[in-house]
């Protein structure tokens, strides 16, 4: 921001030099993690059809679900949250070299996990779980520094994801499917938490900024019942295997608060602002979703695959789009409008939600149901990396920094 001196000239800010891509933590991860992802979902894809046979650690299954959550959506979490932390804090955040250094961190890993014969275990596994506890160090610094302790609380969600990663490498050692679950689902409940804080606070102003309405006030009882409803949701959808209707009562009890939330943010006004109805269509999939998991606890009709990919895919994918090509284009200074490319990827990624979901009820090959999603997964987020790689990978355009 510029300052005017006392003697009335004027004193702007400093011009950043240098390439832009290790700028703020935002740009390599949205654009590593999205392309990532990309080739993720072919590479599962051509393992389910037997295109390849190529051996990744844990197994084909096993490697799905982790580099989903844990490659992918890690990175942008870490990304968003050491990007929002110099936001919160007024501290400038992880930037140039440091920056790099855990990009390439999180960037071995990933090559690790799928080329394990080139690699000792221990070293695939220490890479892989020293990203998430290293990315809650560095958020917690600025945080601590400053006495925030509003924000402290994403620290032990970074750890227990960290957690949930180390239980998931335990489940390849011991070969045990169920710890797998427990790891994954812990995971998938997780991110749904951290997507009830974040779109707690800013979906609100995202709807009243982006559509020139009036901001929906949060009701403060409403608010902290969708905290405690989710808390509440995670140990019904990670454990209680014998208390299913228990299990269930919480997780429907979690959807109505949540969709009670979402129901007042007033969907309908965003319809025409794609930014603004994509972060609203996820958050309503996330709603589903939960639903569905308390349904597939008491009913054959909905399995519990099925509940999860509407967490992942809708309420995860989704949202992850919406805000990553939000805050791109917010922190390097530029219009908060999106053009026909990402609604295409926005709707894409729609489409991969509802085959992935309700693909099996209508096609005879389920490897059609998977291959089909992947490649709409894979056209949502190839658009983003192709629109934002000049948005990302270069300076901002007014020199400022970040």
């Amino acid at each position: 921001m510029a300052v005017l001196l006392s003697d009335g000239s004027i004193s702007e800010p400093p011009r950043e030099e240098g390439p832009g891509l290790f700028r703020l933590a935002f740009r390599p991860f949205f654009l590593g993690g999205a392309l990532f992802s990309v080739l993720a979902v072919l590479l599962w894809s051509s393992i389910v059809s037997g295109g390849t046979g190529l051996n990744v650690y844990g197994g084909g299954l096993w490697w799905h679900g982790h580099e989903m959550l844990f490659g992918f959506v890690a990175a942008i979490v870490v990304g968003f949250l050491l990007t929002a932390v110099q936001t919160w804090t007024g501290i400038t955040g992880i930037k140039g070299r440091p920056l790099a250094a855990l990009f390439l961190l999180w960037l071995c890993a990933r090559l690790a996990l799928v080329l394990p014969a080139l690699v000792p275990l221990w070293l695939t596994i220490s890479l892989d779980l020293l990203f998430l506890p290293l990315a809650a160090v560095l958020l917690s610094l600025p945080v601590i520094r400053i006495r925030q302790w509003r924000n402290i609380v994403f620290v032990p969600v970074l750890l227990a994801m960290a957690a949930a990663n180390g239980a998931s490498h335990v489940s390849v050692v011991r070969q045990d499917p169920a710890l797998q679950a427990v790891a994954f689902n812990f995971m998938v409940m997780l991110v749904s938490l951290l997507i009830t804080v974040v779109a707690g606070r800013v979906v609100p102003m995202f709807t009243a900024n982006g559509t020139g309405t009036e901001r929906v006030p949060p009701l403060p009882w409403l608010e902290r019942l969708c905290l405690l409803s989710m808390l509440l949701a995670i140990p019904a959808a990670v454990w209680m295997p014998d208390s299913p209707a228990i299990a269930s009562l919480a997780l429907f009890f979690a959807a109505a608060c949540h969709g009670l939330r979402v129901l007042r943010w007033r969907t309908w006004v965003t319809l025409a602002t794609p930014l603004v109805w994509s972060l609203h269509l996820s958050y309503w999939a996330l709603v589903l979703g939960l639903g569905l998991l308390g349904v597939s606890r008491l009913s054959d009709s909905v399995s519990l695959s099925q509940a999860l990919h509407v967490l992942t895919v809708g309420g995860m994918g989704l949202m992850i789009l919406a805000m990553i090509s939000r805050v791109s284009l917010g922190h390097t200074g530029r219009t908060l409008q999106v053009g026909p490319v990402m609604v295409v990827a926005y709707l894409s990624l729609l489409a991969a939600l509802i085959l992935r979901v309700s693909g099996q009820w209508w096609l005879a090959d389920y490897r059609d149901v998977i291959i089909g999603s992947a490649l709409l997964w894979a056209v949502a987020y190839g658009l983003f990396f192709v629109r934002y790689l000049p948005i990302l990978a270069s300076p901002r355009p007014d020199g400022r920094p970040g």
